[in-house]
């Protein structure tokens, strides 16, 4: 049974009928999971100790088995006032500095995420200027084929134009030439 402060103070002891207090026998058997919690809580302490002792100076944490050992009687940690005050502030100086490390480690990797994505947005956006250098070269090199083809076709257009006229002026000066005698040979008659 974990047992804590609240099981102590809220435990209720049956009367006994024929004589005046409580159950001798319950009472014996709660205090006996008084003792064996609180040298279970004793022996954790004292483990948890050693560890951190072990961690302060640079080793590894002592196996459990060579942790002081806490069969010692109830009033023993009573004596020791002091000792949880200053394990309570090396815990807490160990969590700190955890915390610590832990948030100099995440503004690292904050860092170094940041500075990735900026690299790779330089990159793309080389990349897109390369690409647009390239494809307005190509489009201009295809504008220029397309006004030498369009400057082709207005050539084409004017010869044309010009041998179609002077054909159809050679055609009107024959018609005129071969009309003007017969028509006035053809009037005559």
């Amino acid at each position: 049974m974990a047992l804590t402060p609240d099981d102590v103070v809220t435990k209720q002891f049956q009367h006994v009928r024929f004589k005046d207090g409580f159950d001798p026998d319950e009472v014996d058997d709660f205090l006996d999971e008084v003792v064996l919690e609180w040298r279970k809580a004793l022996d954790e302490n004292a483990e948890l100790k050693a560890k951190l002792a072990a961690y302060e100076s640079g080793e590894k944490a002592a196996p459990a088995a060579e942790a002081p050992a806490a069969a010692a009687p109830v009033a023993a940690p009573v004596a020791e006032t002091g000792a949880p005050a200053a394990a309570t502030a090396g815990i807490i100086e160990l969590a700190q500095r955890l915390h610590d490390e832990h948030v100099a480690e995440g503004k690292s990797q904050r860092d170094q995420l940041i500075a990735d994505a900026k690299a790779q947005a330089s990159k793309i956006l080389a990349d897109a200027e390369q690409k647009q250098r390239e494809e307005t070269s190509r489009l201009e090199r295809e504008r220029n084929v397309l006004e030498g083809k369009i400057t082709e076709l207005h050539d084409f257009e004017r010869s044309y134009r010009t041998q179609l006229r002077s054909y159809i002026e050679g055609q009107l000066r024959d018609l005129d030439e071969k009309g003007g005698p017969s028509g006035d040979a053809s009037s005559a008659q």
